[in-house]
């Protein structure tokens, strides 16, 4: 399945450490071919975000009830096809810096809150 995988969505919250290590290097070795992933929600904290960011992936959170701007500050990357210039989450948590992650190669969007 992974070979046939353009973009994998990873959605995960809890149990992140159930998931086989096995299964992480055989996605991790399909993202380092090509494959696109896209992390969501607190995966953050998952084997497979870890491995492939090679650190702890340490943040801070708050919850407070505010609403998120996010700004396509790269409307020319595919992910980005069709968005607005912006667009509004009306009540969102925070995850913020510092976030223990390398930089990354492109920026798509940035949040305000």
């Amino acid at each position: 399945v992974l070979d046939e995988t353009d973009v994998l969505i990873w959605w995960g919250h809890r149990a992140h450490g159930d998931v086989a290590d096995d299964v992480v290097e055989r996605v991790a070795k399909r993202v380092w071919e090509g494959m696109g992933i896209i992390v969501l929600h607190s995966g953050h904290f998952s084997k497979i975000f870890k491995r492939l960011m090679g650190s702890p992936c340490a943040l801070h959170w708050r919850e407070a009830g505010e609403r998120e701007r996010l700004w396509v500050v790269n409307p020319g990357h595919p992910i980005a096809k069709g968005l607005p210039r912006y667009f509004e989450l009306e009540n969102e948590e925070m995850y913020g810096e510092p976030f223990s992650v390398p930089e990354p190669l492109e920026t798509i969007f940035v949040s305000w809150f």
